[in-house]
């Protein structure tokens, strides 16, 4: 399974509104190369919540249980959306200093494409980024 981090401004939709939701549309991907990332999420690929705006931080997984689909309220099929289901939170958040400051990690297109929305981890990414979680 593949892995990719998720970016969302907590005022707009946190991850504690997935975990209440316990089922979501992830939708309002615009970005032609997020949109080009989203169309390669495959159901069972692991997804880390990463909070924008004043927080700045990964804070949950959460896994794919539908795959890229045209996304049903737009008339653009070049628009596509994933369904997600919340994991956990993760133990501890993990800041944007630590992905900067990160020999693995700051190669992540978080730090090296910052207005990106929607991007892949490779594994060793991942695993980075959850030792730091302490997951």
């Amino acid at each position: 399974m593949a892995a990719y981090l998720f970016k969302t401004e907590p005022s707009d939709y946190a991850f504690s509104d997935l975990v209440r939701d316990k089922r979501v549309i992830w939708e309002g991907v615009s970005n032609a190369l997020a949109l080009q990332h989203l169309r390669t999420v495959k159901k069972g690929d692991t997804v880390v919540i990463y909070h924008t705006g004043s927080e700045k931080r990964a804070v949950g997984l959460a896994t794919v249980t539908k795959a890229a689909y045209a996304d049903p309220r737009l008339d653009d099929e070049r628009r596509v959306v994933v369904d997600l289901k919340p994991v956990r939170a993760l133990t501890r958040p993990v800041a944007l200093s630590e992905f900067k400051t990160d020999p693995v990690l700051k190669a992540t297109e978080l730090v090296r494409i910052s207005r990106l929305s929607v991007m892949p981890l490779t594994e060793p990414q991942l695993q980075k980024l959850l030792a730091l979680a302490g997951e």
